[in-house]
């Protein structure tokens, strides 16, 4: 491919041919404003350049019309010009008729804030709206538990059709209509919790407006706080740990865990857990499981169970391939029981009164602490008036209203350590925030336990970062134990076809989380989640973890406890009762 020359405003750069002109001007350091461009949906690659709002217009000598910039290749000497007086006016008017049939009630707008739209209008000096267009009034679908959509909102920019469709495969969006009447709507118009969706939110993620956000269950949280019968306890899942801090003006991966510890204590929760504490109790039955497969010839390769948009997915798309799945419970809905159970009598509390509450990276954690199997401290007691196992669930961007709502100075917040009993993390609990975590905890743990030797490196290189499908192998007496790793479900699709065809009969263990980057990206996370932000989101997971004293899940001595004086032995007859679950084969033909 040969290079080609154009000037912008009068600065001549040079690009590879077939590069936009948008592109191009970033090289020149000519700033074109943008509002449904998005350069990566998730990963890089995979970018969303449909020139629907035609707010990045510019001249181009010889073209007797404006061009949408980030989408017209650039030419060898083309004269470009971005900001004249005709541009910026045809800007202006193409946001004008934006917001004219657009609901202005921003005060009150989830995204106010971190609106784009909002955002953009004050950049491009918009102080008056001239078109009066006709106000949509059309029915907000508040079907799912994790996700409200108000088409009122929606700019039809259409990222979040290329979030759910190129990105997740998913799938489940749709545009319809023309001109005016066109809108964005679940496939089929029917109610979003009716269609394949997997409750993932990576579309809210990208959505420049209020049209598509999480539900919103601070308020519960709220009157549990008050409730004198409560006794309500928080878990904050290990990528938290590194997200909420930007929020607040920290650099972006800045560990705030003891910040966040002391500010949910500021809130009024009774007690603050760690989710960490969890996910090493998961690495110790899901580790157990695996060996157990290896063992006993079980079905291979084993896939982790600790993404619930992951699980949606495989019920809806591949519910032939169920039986690989883990059946260990996320780290979440390791927690709810065991805070009800173990915890309970540990605390001489009854557990009709302890509120659980969890602080996570993810839309689809709503749905899946409101799946009716998650109810397993219910049946424990055998008693109906113990509430779900997780009562509500929070994500970091509902957490960090709370904690602004409360007037909390954030930042300058003492570091205070979690509550005991369920508050110890190591460094393998730590990673399942970044994608590649889990597998890597799984394999610090399973090496030791069937070597009965010490890990030479607890690092696994290979399958950590933002690259695609990564793999890595290690020897264990005698068997060459082989993971893949896949972040994104567009990314699962391709392993699970793969493993549907009987290609990857030589594998044992896949990880597979729904959001790129792993947790760090999940759909609950700070607006904005770029591809550059997961990187450095994934770069404070690792340090954590390096400066954590304890680094292997089964050397945790609050894990080794709760085996000792409650649970008995992984994989034993109370670990199947509270920490193991099945799956529903979903989907069309289901």
């Amino acid at each position: 491919m040969s290079d080609i020359r154009v000037i912008i405003d009068g600065r001549e750069v040079t690009v590879p041919e077939g590069t936009t002109i948008l592109e191009a001007a970033k090289k020149a350091n000519v700033k074109i404003p943008t509002l449904c461009y998005l350069k990566d949906v998730g990963l890089k690659g995979i970018k969303h350049d449909i020139g629907s709002c035609r707010v990045c217009v510019v001249e181009v000598d010889g073209k007797p019309d404006f061009v949408s910039s980030c989408n017209t290749p650039a030419e060898n000497g083309m004269v470009i010009k971005t900001n004249t007086p005709k541009v910026l006016a045809a800007r202006k008017l193409n946001l004008e008729m934006l917001l004219s049939d657009h609901h202005l009630d921003c005060t009150t707008c989830p995204k106010n804030g971190i609106c784009e739209l909002q955002s953009l209008c004050a950049e491009l000096n918009v102080r008056a709206i001239r078109p009066q267009g006709e106000m949509k009034s059309l029915p907000i679908d508040d079907s799912s538990p994790s996700i409200i959509r108000n088409p009122n909102k929606c700019i039809l920019c259409q990222r979040c059709i290329t979030a759910c469709k190129v990105l997740q495969t998913v799938d489940a969006l749709e545009l319809y209509g023309n001109g005016f009447d066109a809108v964005v709507r679940p496939k089929g118009g029917i109610p979003l919790i009716e269609t394949q969706c997997v409750n993932c939110g990576q579309c809210a993620l990208v959505c420049p407006t209020g049209a598509i956000v999480e539900r919103d269950d601070t308020w519960k949280v709220w009157e549990a706080i008050a409730d004198p019968s409560k006794h309500v306890v928080a878990q904050t899942a290990p990528s938290t740990h590194v997200t909420i801090g930007e929020a607040f003006g920290l650099p972006v991966g800045t560990d705030i865990t003891g910040k966040m510890v002391a500010a949910l204590r500021r809130l009024g929760f009774d007690a603050v857990f760690d989710t960490n504490w969890a996910a090493d109790l998961t690495i110790m039955e899901e580790g157990y499981e695996l060996i157990h497969r290896i063992k006993n010839n079980g079905v291979l390769p084993q896939t982790t169970s600790c993404s619930p948009g992951w699980i949606k997915f495989a019920e809806e798309f591949y519910p032939d391939l169920l039986p690989h799945i883990s059946s260990c419970k996320s780290p979440q809905q390791m927690f709810g029981p065991i805070a009800k159970t173990f915890y309970a009598e540990k605390k001489k509390i009854n557990p009709e009164n302890i509120f659980v509450v969890s602080v996570m990276p993810c839309t689809a954690k709503k749905y899946e602490a409101a799946r009716p199997e998650m109810n397993s401290a219910a049946k424990y007691w055998n008693n109906p008036g113990i509430s779900r196992d997780v009562d509500v669930v929070l994500t970091s961007r509902e957490l960090i209203r709370m904690i602004r709502e409360a007037g909390i100075d954030f930042a300058n917040l003492p570091d205070e350590k979690y509550d005991p009993i369920m508050g110890e993390g190591t460094g393998a609990a730590q990673i399942f925030g970044a994608t590649g975590g889990v597998m890597e905890a799984a394999l610090r743990t399973a090496y030791e336990v069937v070597t009965g030797k010490t890990l030479p490196k607890l690092d696994f290189e290979d399958i950590r970062g933002m690259k695609g499908i990564k793999e890595a192998s290690v020897n264990m007496n005698g068997i060459t134990v082989k993971v893949l790793v896949a972040h994104s479900l567009g990314l699962a699709r391709q392993l699970m076809d793969k493993v549907r065809a009987g290609e990857l009969k030589d594998y044992h263990f896949i990880e597979i989380m729904a959001c790129p980057g792993g947790c760090i990206g999940g759909g609950g996370q700070p607006i904005p989640t770029t591809v550059e932000e997961r990187e450095l989101r994934i770069n404070g997971i690792y340090e954590r973890d390096k400066k954590l004293p304890i680094r292997k899940s089964h050397e945790n001595p609050e894990i080794q406890a709760i085996y000792k004086e409650f649970l008995g032995e992984p994989l034993g007859h109370k670990s199947h009762q509270l920490l193991h679950t099945h799956y529903i084969p979903r989907g069309k033909n289901n």
